[in-house]
């Protein structure tokens, strides 16, 4: 075996197109590992990924080295029968990231969608973040991107209503009866409350965190919609995207954010967009007394 490597490098070295040719097979495999293992990262589809491809790399050096060797000729026989049933048996076992990957395919839009009022959203987005952070309300709320979220807000209760800080405040307020569970916004509009979002069963994500950020990582996992979370317990405000979330962020750092990934450039501003360890919070004591303004006077815990 190792004469056949060193006569391919030899004619790869020559320029010979057929050693060539396999060098830019290789390439292109290489390529689609990685590829693979890219959209698995974070996922426990990434463990299994490395422990079928060991087994099928030490298989194969079984089967090249020693079956030949030794003229194993059943062995032969049998090894496209065991790497078919390995094929079968990852298809399996990779259900859920293969299907995360086709609702992507299937439901991303290959066309720009037509120019929104995307900066009037964030502006209201923003305030209401702020107020809610500042008074350690909980929030859970999904900008719907290229991926429809139609699904998901079918789920929920529709409500259709422009996005205004004032709507948020009122629906996350402890005791609504739309407070639990998430907001999806779609088409700068406010398209529906009180939706369950699936859970994330990443293994990377800090254990401390909550079923809301769980919640928050798991559509973004599913969609390419941007999750923005306030916790319930610090105020800490976080985006997540894409299966990962940064947090903590500033008020000022999520706009940012949100304004780049929507497609508005971030006005020039002299505060930093790196987020701060913990936001500022006010005291109750300083606290308005409505749900426009206002503070709860004793919150559930996350």
């Amino acid at each position: 075996m190792f004469d056949v490597i060193q006569s391919w490098l030899s004619r790869l070295l020559r320029g010979d197109p057929a050693a060539l040719a396999v060098l830019a097979e290789w390439l292109i495999i290489g390529l689609g590992v990685y590829a693979v293992l890219r959209f698995l990262r974070g996922t426990r589809g990434a463990s299994l990924l490395r422990g079928v491809a060991f087994m099928l790399l030490t298989v194969t050096l079984v089967v090249k080295l020693v079956a030949q060797t030794f003229h194993l000729e059943r062995i032969l026989a049998i090894y496209p029968s065991f790497i078919f049933g390995a094929f079968l048996v990852a298809l399996i076992v990779f259900q859920p990231e293969l299907r995360r990957g086709l609702m992507r395919l299937g439901a991303a839009g290959w066309l720009p969608g037509l120019s929104r009022n995307v900066k009037a959203m964030v502006d209201e987005l923003i305030e209401s973040v702020t107020y809610l952070s500042r008074n350690k309300i909980g929030a859970l709320i999904a900008i719907e991107r290229t991926t429809e979220l139609s699904s998901v807000v079918a789920d929920g209760c529709r409500l259709d209503a422009e996005v205004s800080s004032l709507l948020l405040n009122t629906i996350f307020w402890p005791g609504s009866a739309l407070h639990d569970m998430g907001v999806i916004i779609s088409q700068d509009r406010v398209a529906a409350a009180a939706v369950l979002f699936p859970l994330s069963d990443s293994e990377t994500l800090d254990p401390i965190l909550g079923s809301r950020h769980r919640a928050a990582v798991g559509l973004s996992e599913e969609s390419d919609a941007l999750v923005v979370v306030v916790s319930e317990e610090n105020g800490l405000i976080s985006l997540a995207e894409g299966g990962r979330l940064h947090r903590p962020l500033t008020p000022d750092g999520l706009r940012k954010m949100l304004e780049v990934r929507l497609g508005h450039p971030p006005e020039p501003a002299e505060a930093p967009v790196a987020a701060e360890a913990e936001p500022e919070v006010e005291s109750d004591a300083h606290a308005p007394r409505s749900p426009g303004d206002a503070a709860p006077s004793s919150i559930p815990q996350a």
